[in-house]
């Protein structure tokens, strides 16, 4: 199993910037070879894909955080990273750090972290 820590969150103005991080507890030899991802759940909202990174740091984005979020991962600390630039009221939600782990079945389980508390307000 692997255990995922966000930190980062916090109040920020429009316009403003936060860069998200998550730690994974697991080997880093596990870490690097897997996909990371950020969704994000605003209040009344369904969760939704925010960013992906393979192991080959292959990047995918929302069309909504195009051009002003950037995922990243430092293989050496297992942590990834969403940096968010020019943040819009709209981006206000909590976000949550994604990974995926095959089961002993060969089916895919999916491990969350505790989520960090992003509010974009003036």
């Amino acid at each position: 199993q692997v255990q995922l820590v966000e930190s980062g969150g916090g109040l920020v103005q429009p316009g403003g910037s936060l860069r998200l991080s998550c730690a994974a507890s697991e080997d880093g030899s596990i870490f690097s070879i897997n996909a990371m991802a950020w969704y994000r759940q605003a209040p009344g909202k369904q969760r939704e894909l925010v960013a992906t990174i393979t192991s080959r740091s292959i990047r995918n984005l929302a069309d909504s955080v195009k051009g002003r979020f950037t995922i990243s991962r430092d293989n050496a600390k297992n942590t990834v990273y969403l940096q968010m630039n020019s943040l819009k009221p709209e981006d206000t939600a909590v976000y949550y750090c994604n990974t995926q782990r095959p089961t002993a079945w060969g089916v895919l389980e999916d491990y969350w972290g505790q989520g960090t508390q992003v509010t974009v307000s003036s």
